[in-house]
């Protein structure tokens, strides 16, 4: 079933929808830049904007958008704590992408673990901001997985069970580990000699064990309890 703000057929990747976009920053400039990107993309709309995350739940309420782009750092209410908003009151919740200044951030990671399905530094060219707006659309691949993989290294606790008391299938196991790699599920299909729709039959079965609502918070509980371990 197609999300909010996104027509049926657009997970499949096709760009000739129209993606619903959500603007979320206390800097003006900024909002109106990333306006002008998106909205000179045939298949990007922007649907809204808000300076501060209080804002955010009532706006997506009314407009639905498909993708909040959300600052991390707002002086109210900042992206965390409206991420942790717009997660709990809304029962089909966009896909959060945070904008942030550094990628290598405490506030970006605590982004992340509170729902957000990825991350756009400001300084990101147009091109890239397109780009990660389609991808955490369609949620079928991960953004950036090495900066993931560094947050977590950096900022993210260690011990856990390895994921034992979610009772992975062997081959569900083997999907977690290649989406922590980044890999999207057409790659995952083709390195396990699958079809997609076996994949994505995985993927939502790691999704629903570990309760979480993405595959970017899957990655993360991976890394997080050991069972995948950061490198590089």
């Amino acid at each position: 079933m197609a999300g909010p703000g996104i027509p049926a057929g657009a997970e499949g990747g096709d760009h000739r929808v129209s993606i619903d976009v959500l603007i979320v920053d206390d800097d003006e400039l900024i909002r109106v830049g990333l306006r002008a990107i998106i909205d000179a993309q045939p298949d990007l709309r922007v649907v809204g904007e808000a300076g501060d995350g209080a804002e955010v739940p009532p706006l997506v309420a009314k407009l639905r958008p498909r993708v909040v782009l959300m600052d991390v750092r707002m002086p109210a209410i900042d992206g965390i704590q409206a991420t942790r908003r717009l997660l709990a009151a809304s029962a089909d919740p966009p896909r959060v992408l945070v904008i942030t200044t550094f990628a290598n951030d405490e506030y970006v990671y605590d982004a992340l673990r509170a729902g957000a399905s990825g991350f756009l530094l400001k300084r990101s060219r147009p091109s890239e901001v397109v780009e990660a707006i389609r991808v955490v659309a369609v949620g079928e691949s991960l953004l950036f997985p090495a900066a993931i993989r560094q947050l977590v290294g950096a900022y993210g606790g260690r011990g856990g069970d390895g994921l034992r008391s979610a009772r992975l299938t062997d081959r569900e196991a083997e999907v977690l580990r290649l989406m922590a790699t980044g890999l999207s599920n057409t790659e995952i299909a083709g390195r396990l000699v699958v079809g997609v729709e076996t994949v994505k039959t995985h993927v939502g079965n790691v999704l629903a064990k570990l309760g979480v609502r993405d595959r970017t918070q899957a990655v993360i509980a991976a890394y997080e309890s050991g069972f995948v371990v950061p490198s590089g």
